[in-house]
This record gives structure tokens, sequence and C-alpha cells, in this order.
């Protein structure tokens, strides 16, 4: 069953909706705990290169393939002059090595025009909407990878929507008629309760992938059963499952 056929489009006061958004976020935090900060976040070029490697790939593919790039080019400079063909090696077990590639070089370049350096460290002095701005007016750049940027190397209060949040907001109800993670994100925007843009981002995706999976999820005594507005969910068996209060390093360099 597509997305599309999983929603029940419907206008709902905005109030209600951020009294079931701050209700979900709760009972995602008493089943999963709320996750751990790092203590010294990676800088803003480092996160976006990395957002980068891990589209259209897994956490583990996309860890390897930042973990080598950085060991065959310790500075982003050595990778902007490096040969296309060294950096497509360097990253192959991320996939998509040529495009990524591309991508890559072409971002490190734009940022060394705009700043003089393969530095972002001066958006830390921007405000949100400023930073998202510059960020997305880079190719290939969307919302979801200048969210990334800010939440977890920025520590900004955002809430990125990939297409795993976009399942889970569009399933619970919390973005209705939403048929892109973009409009997710704009929609959501409003919704998350202060201070709960990393806990809430986190353990959706967590829960996403054990519990509530884009094919036979386990809906049997999932604690979010009496939230939920997906029509192709199965009945309710008491049956309790629920990932591990630590399972949450496929963040982006917790590997690296």
């Amino acid at each position: 069953m597509s997305l599309a056929t999983e929603l029940k489009p419907r206008r709902i006061p905005a109030g209600v909706l951020r009294k079931k958004t701050a209700r979900i976020a709760r009972l995602l935090e008493l089943h999963l705990g709320i996750p751990e900060k790092r203590t010294h976040p990676p800088e803003p070029l480092e996160m976006l290169v990395a957002t980068i490697l891990s589209q259209n790939t897994n956490d583990k593919n996309s860890h390897r393939a930042y973990a080598e790039l950085r060991r065959r080019f310790p500075s982003w400079g050595l990778v902007a002059a490096a040969k296309p063909a060294a950096v497509q090696s360097a990253i192959r077990t991320g996939g998509m090595a040529i495009q990524k590639s591309a991508r890559i070089r072409e971002t490190l370049e734009a940022v060394h025009r705009r700043y003089g350096k393969y530095d972002l460290s001066p958006l830390r002095r921007k405000s949100n909407d400023r930073i998202i701005e510059e960020l997305t007016g880079l190719n290939g750049v969307g919302a979801k990878t200048a969210a990334c940027v800010l939440l977890f190397s920025l520590g900004r209060d955002v809430f990125p929507v990939d297409t795993h949040v976009h399942r889970l907001c569009t399933r619970l109800g919390l973005a209705p008629g939403s048929r892109s993670p973009e409009k997710t994100y704009a929609a959501m925007k409003a919704l998350v309760p202060p201070g709960k843009g990393h806990s809430f981002h986190t353990n959706l995706i967590r829960f996403g992938r054990a519990v509530c999976r884009s094919s036979n999820p386990r809906c049997g005594g999932c604690p979010l059963y009496a939230q939920c507005r997906f029509e192709g969910k199965t009945a309710s068996k008491g049956l309790r499952h629920v990932p591990s209060r630590a399972d949450h390093d496929f963040m982006l360099l917790d590997n690296v």
C-alpha cells in the first residue's frame, strides 16, 4: 500500500495536532528514553558531507565511506584538489560514488567561494532561516540535509524530516495529506514541542526501523497504536516490541 492510500486527508485544528504531537513525543521518550546528544558535535561541513554520503544507502556503508574519505584526505582542501576518480574510489562503499563525488566537490568549491575557506563555522552566528537559505542554495542540498546540519552540528532545535520520519508522521496523522518529506517538514515546524527536535526526530527513526517499518509493521502491542491513523495497521495483540534504549548509533557520524 502506498503512502497516498495510507492517508485520510482532513482538516484538523493546529492546536489539536500540537497536543497530539506532544503526546506522541512523550510516549516515545517513555518507551525509548531521551536520546543523548554528542558531547563534541561534528563541524557543520563534516555533517554536510556525511549527510550527502548517507543518501540512498544504509548507515553502515555511509559510515565506512565517510571514514575512508577522511583517512585518504585528512583535509577538505585535499578532497577538493583530488582527481574525481580518487574521491570516487574512497567513497565507493556508500554507493552512487560518481554522483556523490561530484556533489561533494561542487559543495566544497561553493563553500570556499562563499567563505574563503573550507569551513562552515560562520553559520554559527546566523539564524536558522538564514542558514537553511544558504545551505539549500548549494546544489543538491535540500531542507532535510540543511536541518541535519542545524540539529546535529549547530545544536539548533529543529526537526529534520527524511523518508522514515515522513512515513511515521503521516501514519500517525500528524501531517494529514502530506505527500513528501518536504511538505511534512513544513507542516511539522509548528507542531514539535520546543526543545524536542532532537529527541522526537531520533526516537521516530528508531521506532520506525524497529516497529513501524515501511512494510510489515509490527503493530502488535505498539505503544502508539491508539494514535495511529494508518489504514493498513493490523489488530493489536498485546505483544510489545520496542527497540533498545541504546539503539541510536545509526545517527550520522556516530560510528566515525
